[in-house]
C-alpha cells in the first residue's frame, strides 16, 4: 500500500454525510488503514450513534438496543460524530459543505453514506399509512399498536403493503405485539425480487401457517378513513373485496437518497442513486459513494455486504491503495418470523445451460434449488425456503466444483452434504468479506473462543448466517490441533445441551425466561429455543404449550399435528403394540367419513387420517378422546411408537408375549420427550417380523428371556441395533430401557439419535452397558426415579387442550377468522382423496371439500364450480 501524503500535524479532512451501517464501517476501515493520518466528521440525520438496520425488527415489540460495534470509534480523538444533523448542501468545487443550523465545514475527501428512505404509496389516504425503515417508524408502530389495541379492545388489524424482507419482518413483528396482521403484496408470491416462483410459493404457504394472512396478485388502490371518527376502516383494491385495516404499514422498497448530490451536479443514476466507477469514485474529484445511495451498473442494492465492501474499498483508496469493487453480491440468509429463508448467486437458474436440481413441496413450506453447470459439477447459485441448512456449506462454493453430486445437498429429500474442508480463499462471511483462511490463521494464532473469533474477524458480527460455519470450522481447527472443542449448545448458550440439562435439573428452573436468564444471552434462536422446550418437556409434567412454551415449538408441536403437504394435518391416534379392538376400528372408521379423512396403516402399524384442517384438529379429537384414544404424538421428538408382531399369543413360532410387552413399553414411555424421536419394537421370536433391530430400541424373544438391543434405526443411514443385555426377565428388560433412555436423554446433543450418540459415546455400546447395567457411575437409581415421575405424570396432550378454551383458540387456520381455510383443493384417487398438485389446481381441476364416496368418483372440475 502506497504510504498517505498526509501527516499528523496535517491530517486528511474527511466528510462523512450519512450516519447508518456504511459509515459506521467506513469510518472503522479509516482508523485502522496503517500510516492514515485523518480527522472523520460525521453527519448523521438521526439522533442515534449508527445501528443494525437488519435487526430492526427485534426492535419492534419493544425497545432493543441495536448500536453498531461497541461505540469505541466514537470516542477515537480523530472522530466527530453530529447526530440529529442534516446537511443541507454540498459545493465541490469549494469542497465544503453547509448544514441545516448554517455551519460550514471545509473536507478534502467527502463521502456520502445517505442512505435511502422508506418508498410511499401515492393513493388516497397514503398519509395516515406507517412506513418501516427506522427506529422512530419502529417506534410510531409500536405506539400505535399499543393505542389502538387500549381504545378498540380487540387485537388490531395490520395490513402490510410490501412482502419483501422488512414487509414480512414488519408483519412478524406486528403479530408479536398482538395485531393480526394481513400482507398485501403486488405479486403471487413473497420475496420475488430474491426467490423462484417454487420457493416464493413455499414460503407463501408458511408464513400463513403462522397466521399472517396474505392478499397477494393486487396493489391498494386507497386507504379509507371511518367518516364518523377519522380512523383507518379499510384498505381498497381496483378489483376485488377491501380488506378491513385499523392501521396500514408500507415496506415497498426503498428510494436512494440522492437529492443532496443531484442538486449539485453530481451524476445521478435514472432509476435513482449515485453513479459509481469500480472505486465508488462519484463524477465530481474527491466526492465517493457508498451503501445503499451507490449506483453500480445502474443498480443499487440495500445489503450489508455490498455496502460494507464499499466502505473498505473507499478507505483503502484514501489511504493510497486500488481495491475495487468487483459487483453486488446479493446473498440473502434469514429467518422471517421462525422461517429459514436463503438464495444466493444464479438463483433464477438464468445462465445459459445451467442445470436446476430441485426438491418442492410448497404446500408443506419446503423448497430447496441449486443451479449448476451442465455438467453438474460447479455450482451457480441456489435458493432455500423451509430449511436453509444447506446455505452454509454451498455458499462458500459459489463459482467453485461441487465436491459431491449436487442431490446431496438437498437435505429435504434426505441427502447428507459431504463434511469437506472448504480452501482458504473461500468467503466465509459474505457480509465482511472474511475468508476461511481468514479464520484460519486467527486461530492458529490462539483465538480460540466464538466470541473472540467474531471480535477478532468480525466474521459473523452483523446478519450472523454464518456463525455456525464459523463455529464449525473453529472446531476443525481445534480437533486438528488437538484442543478441546466448544461444545456449545449456540452463540446464546455456552453450555452443551447435555450440560444444560443438568443445570436446569439441578436448579429447578421450570421457564424458558428463567434459563435464559440464569445461562443464557441475548433472545434465543431456532436452535436453543426447541432445545430448552425439549429439556423442561423431559423434566416436569407441565402442558408443552402453556406459559410461553408455544413459541419455544416447532410448527409440529405447537398444532399437535403432522403438517402435510397442501397445509392440512395428519391425526394419528396411539395403538400400544398395534393392538385395537373392533369397536375402536369402527369409531376410526366413522371420524374418517365423517370429516372427510384419507386413512392409510402406517409403517408403524398405527392408523393414520390425512386432511384435517387446522381448526378441525379440536373436534376430530374431541370424537377421538371420547371413544377412549389419545394422541399418538407422531408430531413430537419422543416415543412414536412400539412395533410389536403377534408373539405367543397367536403365532405358532412366537417364544414370549411380545404384544403384552410392546403395550407395556409404549403405555410407559408415551409423551416421554427427548432430543430425537425414538422407536421401539418387540418382536416374538427370532424370526423377527417386528423389525425390533431397526429401532431405537429394539426386544427379540428367546428361549432364555429377552434380548435388548439398542442404538438401531432406519431412515437415509440405517443403523442395527447393538446387543445391550440378554436373557432377560420382563422386570428387568424394563428397568434397563428406563436407565438407556434416561441416560440418552440427559446427555445427548440436539436433534441426535440413539445410533448418533452411541457411535459418539467413549467406548460406544460397552460404556453404554457400564453405565445401564453395570451401574458404574451410581446413577441407576436417580435414572430410574426420573422415569416414574415420568410415567406418574403423564398427561394426553390433546385430552388436556379439550378442557381449556384459551388453548382451543390456537386451533383456527386464520388468527383473525375461525372461518375456514377454503383454498386447499382435492383429488380422487383410489375411492378416496389426495392434495391436488400445483399444475392441477392451475388447471382449474380438483374440489374444495374431500368428499368419501366408496366406488364413485370424486367430481372434478374449476373451484366453487366456476
Amino acid at each position: 500500500m502506497a504510504r498517505s501524503p498526509f501527516t499528523p500535524s496535517n491530517p486528511q479532512r474527511i466528510a462523512v454525510v450519512g450516519g447508518g451501517p456504511a459509515a459506521h464501517r467506513f469510518v472503522e476501515a479509516v482508523l485502522s488503514a496503517q500510516d492514515h493520518h485523518v480527522t472523520v466528521e460525521v453527519f448523521a440525520d438521526e439522533p442515534h450513534l449508527p445501528y443494525d438496520r437488519v435487526q430492526l425488527s427485534k426492535a419492534l415489540p419493544e425497545h432493543v438496543d441495536l448500536t453498531l460495534g461497541s461505540g469505541a470509534i466514537w470516542a477515537d480523538p480523530r472522530v466527530t460524530l453530529r447526530t440529529g444533523c442534516k446537511v443541507r448542501e454540498i459545493d465541490p468545487g469549494a469542497r465544503s459543505l453547509r448544514t441545516d443550523t448554517g455551519h460550514s465545514v471545509e473536507w478534502d475527501e467527502l463521502v456520502l453514506a445517505t442512505g435511502s428512505d422508506a418508498a410511499r404509496l401515492n393513493i388516497p389516504g397514503a398519509h395516515r399509512a406507517f412506513v418501516y425503515r427506522t427506529l422512530e417508524d419502529v417506534a410510531a408502530v409500536r405506539a400505535e399498536v399499543r393505542r389502538l389495541r387500549t381504545a378498540l379492545g380487540r387485537p388490531p388489524k395490520a395490513a402490510v403493503v410490501g412482502g419483501g424482507l422488512l414487509g414480512l419482518e414488519a408483519a412478524g413483528g406486528l403479530q408479536e405485539l398482538g395485531a393480526e396482521a394481513t400482507v398485501v403484496h403486488s405479486r403471487q408470491w413473497l420475496m420475488n425480487a430474491q426467490l423462484d416462483q417454487g420457493a416464493g410459493q413455499a414460503l407463501n404457504a408458511l408464513i400463513s401457517q403462522r397466521g399472517v394472512a396474505l392478499h397477494m396478485g393486487e396493489r391498494p388502490s386507497g386507504i379509507t378513513l371511518d367518516k364518523k371518527t377519522n380512523e383507518i376502516a379499510a384498505v381498497e383494491f381496483a378489483e376485488s373485496a377491501a380488506l378491513a385495516a385499523d392501521m396500514v404499514v408500507v415496506s415497498t422498497g426503498i428510494r436512494a437518497r440522492d437529492r443532496l448530490a443531484y442538486n449539485c451536479g453530481i451524476t445521478t443514476a435514472p432509476r435513482g442513486g449515485i453513479v459509481i466507477d469500480d472505486a465508488c469514485r462519484t463524477s465530481a474529484e474527491h466526492v465517493w459513494a457508498i451503501g445503499e445511495v451507490a449506483s453500480f451498473d445502474g443498480e443499487c442494492v440495500g445489503l450489508v455486504a455490498p455496502a460494507n465492501a464499499m466502505a473498505e474499498i473507499v478507505a483503502d483508496r484514501l489511504a493510497g491503495g486500488s481495491s475495487r469493487f468487483d459487483g453486488f453480491d446479493t446473498a440473502t440468509k434469514l429467518k422471517l418470523s421462525g422461517v429459514d429463508v436463503a438464495s444466493f448467486g444464479d438463483a433464477y437458474g438464468e445462465a445459459e445451460g445451467c442445470l436446476e436440481i430441485v426438491y418442492a413441496d410448497p404446500a408443506r413450506g419446503l423448497y430447496q434449488k441449486i443451479v449448476t453447470t451442465s455438467d453438474a459439477r460447479t455450482l451457480l447459485g441456489g435458493v432455500f425456503v423451509g430449511d436453509a441448512s444447506p446455505y452454509q456449506s454451498l455458499r462458500p462454493l459459489l463459482d467453485r466444483d461441487l465436491p459431491a453430486e449436487p442431490g446431496q445437498y438437498l437435505s429435504a429429500a434426505g441427502g447428507e452434504a459431504p463434511d469437506s474442508e472448504l480452501p482458504d480463499d473461500a468467503e466465509l462471511c459474505s457480509c465482511n468479506g472474511v475468508s476461511f483462511g481468514d479464520v484460519r490463521s486467527a486461530v492458529a494464532c490462539g483465538v480460540h473462543e466464538i466470541s473472540e473469533l467474531k471480535t477478532c474477524t468480525r466474521a459473523g458480527t452483523q446478519c450472523g448466517s454464518c456463525v455456525p460455519m464459523l463455529k464449525k470450522t473453529l472446531d476443525q481447527e481445534l480437533a486438528k490441533a488437538g484442543l478441546e472443542v466448544s461444545t456449545a449448545l449456540c452463540e446464546h448458550f455456552e453450555l452443551s445441551r447435555p450440560e444444560l440439562f443438568e443445570a436446569v435439573r439441578s436448579l429447578e428452573l421450570d421457564s424458558w425466561d428463567a434459563v435464559l436468564e440464569r445461562f443464557g444471552t441475548g433472545l434465543g434462536c431456532d436452535i436453543c429455543k426447541p432445545a430448552v422446550a425439549s429439556i423442561l418437556a423431559s423434566q416436569r409434567a407441565q402442558y408443552v404449550l402453556d406459559a410461553g412454551r408455544s413459541g419455544l415449538q416447532d410448527t409440529n408441536d405447537r398444532a399437535l399435528a403432522n403438517m402435510q403437504r397442501n397445509g392440512t394435518y395428519s391425526v394419528v391416534p396411539r395403538m400400544p403394540g398395534g393392538e385395537i379392538t373392533p369397536d375402536k376400528l369402527i369409531v376410526l372408521g366413522e371420524i374418517a367419513k365423517k370429516y372427510g379423512l384419507y386413512t392409510k396403516l402406517t409403517g408403524a402399524l398405527r392408523i393414520t387420517m390425512l386432511g384435517a384442517r387446522l381448526e378441525q384438529l379440536p373436534e376430530i379429537w374431541k370424537d377421538l378422546v371420547e371413544a377412549g384414544f389419545e394422541s399418538g404424538q407422531a408430531y413430537g421428538k419422543a416415543l412414536r411408537n412400539v412395533k410389536s408382531c403377534l408373539g405367543s399369543t397367536w403365532c405358532r413360532y412366537g417364544v414370549l408375549d411380545s404384544v403384552g410387552m410392546g403395550i407395556r413399553l409404549e403405555l410407559r414411555y408415551r409423551g416421554l420427550r427427548s432430543p430425537h424421536k425414538f422407536k421401539m419394537g418387540v418382536s416374538g421370536c427370532a424370526r423377527e417380523c417386528a423389525e425390533a433391530r431397526a429401532k431405537d430400541v429394539g426386544v427379540i424373544a428367546t428361549s432364555d428371556g429377552w434380548n435388548l438391543y439398542v442404538g438401531g434405526n432406519g431412515g437415509a443411514t440405517p443403523v442395527h441395533g447393538e446387543l445391550l443385555a440378554q436373557g432377560l426377565d420382563d422386570d428387568t428388560l424394563v428397568t434397563y430401557i428406563d436407565r438407556y433412555l434416561m441416560f440418552y436423554i440427559r446427555t445427548a446433543e440436539r436433534m441426535q439419535r440413539t445410533a448418533r450418540w452411541q457411535e459418539e459415546l467413549d467406548g460406544g455400546i460397552d460404556r453404554v452397558r457400564a453405565v445401564v447395567v453395570d451401574d458404574v457411575l451410581g446413577i441407576a437409581p436417580d435414572l430410574e426415579a426420573s422415569m416414574a415421575r415420568h410415567v406418574a405424570n403423564y398427561q394426553d396432550e390433546w385430552a388436556a387442550t379439550l378442557e381449556d378454551p384459551q388453548r382451543l383458540a390456537r386451533f383456527r387456520s386464520f388468527v383473525n377468522d375461525a372461518e375456514r381455510d377454503d383454498s386447499i383443493r382435492w383429488m380422487p384417487e383410489r375411492d378416496q382423496h389426495r392434495p391436488a398438485t400445483a399444475e392441477e389446481i392451475e388447471a382449474g381441476l380438483g374440489v374444495p371439500e374431500p368428499v368419501m364416496v366408496a366406488g364413485v368418483s370424486l367430481p372434478v372440475g374449476p373451484p366453487h364450480g366456476g
